[in-house]
This record gives C-alpha cells, structure tokens and sequence, in this order.
C-alpha cells in the first residue's frame, strides 16, 4: 500500500439531550480517521497525483470503512454518512482532496453502507490538534435536511506537517430535533414543482 499509515483514531459520541430536551432515542456520531504519511511531502509541485489514487485509496477507503462499521455493530442502523481529510501545514489541500475525492475510496464506504447518495466532505489544511469536521447526510435521502449534520473529532499529534488525516463519519440519526424542513418541501413552497 502506497500509503504508511501511522494510526487510526476513533471517537464516538452519544447525544441524549439538545436543546434542554431529551432525545426519543440517542444518537450515535462514529468517526474513524487514519493518519498517513503524506506521499507526495517534500517533492515539490507534483502535476500528476493520480497514480497513488490508484494504487491506494481503495485501501485506505476499506481500512476505514471497516473501523465504521464494526463501531456501529450492534447499534442502531447507519442513517448518515460522510468523508474529511486534513493536510498538515507542509502540504497542498489537493494532496488531502486526492484521498478522498475519488470513486476508489468512496465506493468502498458505499458498498458498506449500503448507501447511494454521494459522501458529503471536507477537505482542508490545519495543524496537529486542529478540527476534523466530517459533515454527513442521509444514507439514501438526498434531500433529507434533517441528517445534515457534522461529527467533529481531534488528534492531538495529528495531521503533523507532512502528514494527511482521512476520516469517515457515520451517525444513526440526524440532527436532534430537526425542524427546518426539506429541499421539497422548499420548492412546494416556492411553487417550483
């Protein structure tokens, strides 16, 4: 595998309460990230990042793809999904986007959840400590507002500066209380149906 993997890093989180209300059930937030060396650190402008696309992001998207699903294992179903990286200050955003914007990574996790939307994402640059946002939505629902919600977890030691984190969400629910209504139900209102 093109990519050295230095860790992986999971943190989950149960939400019971929002608002001063509880929740009807909880909801459990998953995130799985992987720290790697950063392949293309210290070569200078690269033209062509495609080949380590190739090689390894259907790995990695596998390796990660299995620390979500056996943290799920045994709760309630995957409603949401979605996919981040970090590039560490020594690297371009294209290096964390080259992981995980490619169909050899993302299938991988769709296959596992079972899911056809497409993986909503973050891709940024950042230094150790800094903020894994990995923004979500429905499984199947694209148009569900309600599962727009957004894990967010922290290394402590990572991305170092030539370094990338790739992280996974997954969440059984949307967000608490959701309220605000769906894209159909914006264009019913708009009569642009």
């Amino acid at each position: 595998m093109p990519f050295t993997v230095r860790k992986i890093a999971v943190y989950k989180e149960y939400l019971a309460i929002e608002g001063g209300r509880p929740l009807p059930r909880q909801i459990l937030l998953v995130g799985a990230a992987a720290v790697i060396v950063n392949p293309w650190a210290g070569q200078g402008f690269v033209e062509d990042l495609k080949p380590l696309q190739v090689d390894g992001c259907a790995e990695i998207g596998k390796r990660l793809s299995d620390a979500v699903m056996a943290e799920m294992q045994g709760e309630a179903p995957m409603e949401a999904y979605g996919k981040a990286a970090v590039v560490g200050i020594g690297g371009e955003i294209e290096h964390a986007a080259a992981i995980i914007h490619n169909l050899r990574f993302g299938n991988e996790y769709r296959r596992a959840a079972g899911a056809e939307s497409y993986l909503s994402f973050a891709n940024k640059r950042g230094p150790a400590g800094c903020s894994i946002q990995i923004p979500m939505k429905h499984l199947h629902e694209i148009a569900s507002r309600a599962h727009f919600i957004t894990h967010e977890m922290f290394i402590p030691d990572a991305p170092g500066p030539n370094e990338i984190v790739v992280a996974l969400g997954a969440s059984c629910g949307g967000r608490p209380h959701a309220r605000i209504g769906d894209r159909e139900q914006d264009k019913r209102d708009l009569n642009l149906t």
